[in-house]
């Protein structure tokens, strides 16, 4: 039997690579995809390590032509994707008096816009297939905005949003959407480990019961 294929777009040191670890541990093949190539290898070699078959991949999440044109290698190399979790995110701060509306724009294209545009680029086969998931890597932004991080916190929202509403969309046609959001600062060895968050990645795939899991 083929093992599935799951997608890791932003698959950095934190989240990512442990997102990329659980799954593969799970028997599937990973596609890791970082904007910077030289420091995803030693990612994808640590994932690797563990028994699991994982191959690294260009991508910038600011520029959507970038993620078809590696989706599209993806698919001719791997096949069908059978989970995308959208991890990317631009992480830097801002008050909202010291941001503009194009620094606002380019943050939303990276946390907002091309992650939908990385589900419509796997819907179509997953549709077809009346199977698939696509899991977002959510933030307490969403719920509890901080003025320090203007940008994020509208972006996660509105991520929350994208979830559930494209839950609402596509669960009749097989596919589940899923979300975590992880209301504290992610750091190894604290209650917000990414080891220990991504197995609610994995657990929300498995189950397929609720769209949103909270960690907290």
């Amino acid at each position: 039997m083929a093992k599935k294929l799951a997608v890791v777009v932003g698959a950095g040191k934190g989240m990512g690579v442990n997102i990329a670890k659980v799954f593969g541990q799970h028997d599937f093949i990973v596609a890791m995809l970082a904007r910077d190539l030289e420091k995803l290898a030693p990612l994808v070699n640590e994932v690797k390590t563990l028994g699991i078959e994982a191959y690294a991949y260009a991508a910038d999440a600011a520029n959507p032509d970038s993620l078809s044109d590696c989706f599209a290698k993806i698919q001719q190399n791997h096949g069908d994707v059978d989970v995308l979790i959208y991890n990317a995110a631009n992480l830097t701060p801002g008050f909202p008096t010291k941001i503009g509306s194009s620094d606002l724009m380019q943050h939303y294209q990276v946390d907002v816009a091309s992650a939908l545009h990385a589900a419509n680029l796997v819907l179509p086969k997953q549709i077809a297939k009346g199977k698939g998931a696509i899991l977002f890597t959510g933030g307490g932004f969403a719920l509890y905005p901080m003025a320090e991080y203007t940008c994020l916190s509208i972006d996660k929202a509105a991520l929350r949003a994208l979830a559930f509403a494209l839950s609402q969309e596509v669960k009749p046609l097989g596919i589940y959407v899923g979300i975590v959001t992880i209301m504290g600062a992610i750091a190894p060895n604290t209650h917000f480990d990414p080891a220990d968050i991504s197995i609610k990645f994995w657990e929300l795939y498995e189950q397929q019961a609720d769209v949103e899991y909270i960690f907290k």
